[in-house]
Parts: structure tokens; C-alpha cells; sequence
């Protein structure tokens, strides 16, 4: 266990120095694009603290978190990293920012670059005091879940319980019964001794009468053969009055008077005055014929 806290211990001091040393690279690139964009030498100094140091915040804010708030703290190490690799690499294309002889407010020739750059260097401080004050609200808020007792002392325990059966125990089963015998004058052996007090006797119960199950005659099918019904009356038929071929032709004339030809079919007029299929055919033909007639009249008239 020892060997494992040293372990950890190591580890960690290691990523410190690690840590400290890239601070100490950045810090002259940041201390640079600071002054370049019109801090003064103080400012410019506390410059690298801003951008490098919220992103350590961030860090152990992600270890500290859960959740949506784990999520947030992560997108602001990865924001802030980012936004020191950018300030960092133009510091390494800008040979004037070594020597602080660039103008200000000028770090690259294009301007819509320099500009983006200008806006970038200086809305980081005023980002990490944004970030930095909600992620430390997040952290003192944070409730952390409470670990069982059982697990957490898993790690420190390296021995194995294991609960014994009933069956392992050195007294499982009763010890046996032997007999109770008694050995007298008489050569007699006498079992289990039984009790003498004779047995109180009990009430004698009446049986319950069941009354008798009722049969009931139940209708059976009839196997006769049903007897027909016999012709419908004619009271029950529909009655309509049985019209002549002269009142079917009237009754057609009256219905088609403003068809076109194209409408005058059998199957219209047999719904239309509401007779057979072969009286509508007749009176068709005869319709038709009648039109015919009465535009060659005309055509002659005309003529």
C-alpha cells in the first residue's frame, strides 16, 4: 500500500515540474503579445497568469466536477488551450515581438488576421474573469456522492471473507436418538415409554345433509323436418301498375327532353324511368330514331 501512495505521489510531482516548465516557455510568448497589443510591463507580466493559469483552474475543476458542469469545464481548458497555442505560434512567426518593436495593435500584416488576433489577445482576460468565477462557484457548490462504506475501504483491504456454510461448521446434525431400554428381572426389553393416560374422546361430528341435485328436463333439437312456409302473399308483394309501351315512350320523352345524344343509352333511361334493361334498349332505338328524323326535317327546311 505504502509502494502505492509513493507511486501516486511521483507521479504527481512529476506532472507539477512538467507543468511549471511549459509555464515558463509560454510565459515569454504571452508576456510579448501582451505588450504588443498595449499593456504595460506590469500587466504584461500578469499577463501568462491569465490565460495558462485558468487553464490549470480548468483542470482541476474537471476532476472536481460531474455532470453538465464537468462537460463546462472541459470546454474552457479546451478554449483556453487552444487560444494560448494560437497566441503562442504568432509569437514564433513574428520576429518583432522579441524585441517589442512591433507597433501596437499590430501582430500580423493582413488585417482581417490582425484583427482577430487583437480582439482574441485582449477579450481573454476579461473571459477568464468570467469563467474562472463560475467554474470556482461550480467547484464550492459541487455536493460530491457520498461512496458506500464497503467500498471505500475495498482498496485497503486485500483479504478475502468468506462466510462458512452451516454444512462446514464442526456440529451440522443433531447427534442420533438410540432407544430408551430398560433392562429388568424379567427378560423383557421395554421401547420408547409411552404414556398410560387414556385418550380423551372427541364429539362425533353429524354429517351435513346434501339436498339432492334437481333434473331439469332440458329442450332438445327437434329432428322433424320444418315445414315450408309457403308462397309469399300477394298483399306482402310491392304493387305497381303495369305501365303500356306508350307511357314507357311518353315517360322516356319527358326524362331525356334535354339530354344530348351522347347521354341517350339504354342504361340511362333504364334509370331514369326505372324499367327493364330491354324495354330501355327499345326505347333507345326509338328515341334515337326520332331525333334523327327531326334534324333531317330541319336540314330539309333549311335547305
Amino acid at each position: 500500500m505504502s509502494l502505492h501512495r509513493k507511486g501516486r505521489a511521483a507521479l504527481v510531482l512529476a506532472l507539477v515540474a512538467v507543468v511549471a516548465m511549459a509555464f515558463r516557455v509560454s510565459w515569454n510568448a504571452l508576456r510579448d503579445i501582451a505588450g504588443a497589443v498595449g499593456a504595460d510591463d506590469t500587466a504584461a507580466m500578469l499577463y501568462p497568469f491569465v490565460v495558462d493559469g485558468l487553464m490549470a483552474l480548468a483542470l482541476i475543476a474537471t476532476l472536481v466536477l460531474t455532470g453538465d458542469a464537468r462537460r463546462f469545464a472541459l470546454r474552457v481548458l479546451g478554449a483556453y488551450t487552444i487560444a494560448s497555442l494560437v497566441l503562442n505560434y504568432v509569437h514564433g512567426l513574428v520576429p518583432e515581438l522579441h524585441g517589442r518593436t512591433v507597433d501596437w495593435g499590430r501582430l500580423a500584416d493582413w488585417d482581417p488576421a490582425n484583427w482577430a488576433l487583437v480582439l482574441l489577445a485582449t477579450s481573454l482576460p476579461v473571459g477568464s474573469i468570467y469563467f474562472g468565477s463560475d467554474l470556482v462557484a461550480k467547484v464550492l457548490h459541487h455536493r460530491p456522492v457520498p461512496i458506500p462504506a464497503a467500498s471505500a475501504n475495498a482498496e485497503e483491504s486485500t483479504d478475502t471473507v468468506m462466510k462458512r456454510s452451516t454444512a462446514d461448521l464442526s456440529v451440522s446434525t443433531p447427534a442420533p436418538i438410540t432407544p430408551n431400554t430398560t433392562v429388568l428381572p424379567r427378560p423383557v426389553a421395554v421401547g420408547f415409554l409411552k404414556s398410560t393416560l387414556p385418550a380423551k374422546p372427541l364429539p362425533s361430528i353429524a354429517p351435513t345433509p346434501v339436498a339432492p341435485i334437481e333434473r331439469r328436463a332440458v329442450a332438445t333439437e327437434s329432428t322433424r323436418p320444418r315445414r315450408a312456409t309457403g308462397r309469399v302473399p300477394d298483399a306482402a308483394k310491392p304493387t305497381r301498375p303495369k305501365r303500356t309501351p306508350k307511357q314507357l315512350l311518353d315517360e322516356a320523352r319527358k326524362a331525356t327532353a334535354d339530354w344530348p345524344d351522347a347521354k341517350v343509352t339504354g342504361e340511362g333511361i333504364r334509370r331514369a324511368i326505372h324499367t327493364s334493361p330491354a324495354n330501355a334498349r327499345s326505347l333507345r332505338d326509338t328515341l334515337k330514331a326520332e331525333r334523327a328524323a327531326k334534324r333531317a326535317a330541319t336540314a330539309a327546311e333549311a335547305a
